[in-house]
């Protein structure tokens, strides 16, 4: 039994970066092994609740649709309704209570959260009452560099940036524009400062002791055959974990098919050579609650 427990300990010890060895402290084990997304073990035991508290982005996807009043809908993006800061922390209160093996809260939409203010309000909110949970969020990663002190001080410790292409020919058929400081943004120019920013906010987040994963949706034809410098590129910077999400066609992507199990797999056992790879997603929901896979939000707040 001690043998088997010692080599589970053995899975997080360290992330590389730029080649070197960086040990996990005690507080980066325990945002790693109580949060069901970023260990495997933990989402069989413990559970989240993502809060849908924030309604505007700042990029356009061409793969995105976001709809809010669609509940028997599982993905990322969907949510029955948003709700304000204020709701967001009674529904934790009654989540909580009934449900202790919630572990994790998390703001994931059906917006951008950077984007909007209503997430750090949340957060605040959040830290005086439910401290002793984690915090994490997710992000296209735009405004991650101008807000990652803000977070950091919330104690928002877990973040998953979602990075799609490193390279801006890539990007540019995956996006069609990009609003920041009060422009819009399209084409190259769009996708060069979110490519910029993306990796800016990887760096600081990882300076500043965050545990980082990185969503890619994998779109064959435009990004299947570059996902691997994504993963290359995300390890040698610190990444934590690498979660590759296969499309669902809509939007102006609707004519692609999406990647069979099979190149998926094929892909992650090429890219775990460099950074670990996360194969238990559920693709949640912005208002997911439970554990992966067994969300109980319709039942619940439906």
């Amino acid at each position: 039994m001690d043998g088997n427990r010692n080599e589970k300990d053995k899975e997080y010890p360290t992330v590389k970066v730029e080649g070197k060895k960086i040990p996990f402290d005690p507080a980066q084990l325990r945002r790693i092994q109580e949060h069901p997304c970023f260990s495997e073990e933990a989402c069989h035991i413990f559970g989240r609740i993502h809060l849908p508290v924030a309604p505007n982005c700042n990029i356009q996807c061409n793969y995105c649709v976001r709809k809010f009043d669609c509940v028997n809908e599982s993905r990322p993006g969907v949510t029955s309704r948003v709700i304000t800061p204020e709701e967001a922390i009674e529904r934790v209160r009654e989540v909580v209570k009934r449900f202790p093996n919630i572990k994790v809260v998390g703001i994931a939409g059906p917006g951008e959260p950077l984007f909007n203010d209503q997430t750090f309000e949340t957060f605040r909110l959040l830290k005086k009452e439910f401290s002793k949970l984690l915090f994490c969020v997710s992000t296209n990663g735009l405004l991650l560099p101008e807000k990652i002190d803000e977070l950091n001080g919330l104690d928002v410790r877990n973040v998953t940036i979602t990075i799609n292409a490193i390279d801006q020919e890539i990007a540019s058929k995956i996006y069609s524009w990009v609003f920041y400081q009060g422009k819009k943004y399209r084409d190259i120019e769009g996708v060069k400062i979110l490519i910029n920013n993306q990796l800016k906010g990887l760096e600081e987040a990882v300076q500043k002791k965050m545990i980082v994963k990185v969503n890619t949706v994998l779109i064959p034809t435009i990004n299947d055959s570059h996902v691997i410098e994504i993963a290359k590129k995300i390890a040698d910077m610190g990444a934590y974990m690498h979660n590759i999400i296969p499309l669902i066609p809509q939007y102006k992507l609707s004519h692609i098919r999406p990647p069979t199990p099979e190149e998926k797999e094929r892909i992650q056992k090429e890219c775990s050579k460099y950074v670990k790879e996360m194969k238990h997603c559920r693709q949640c929901r912005a208002d997911a609650i439970g554990k992966l896979g067994k969300d109980l939000q319709k039942y619940l707040f439906g």
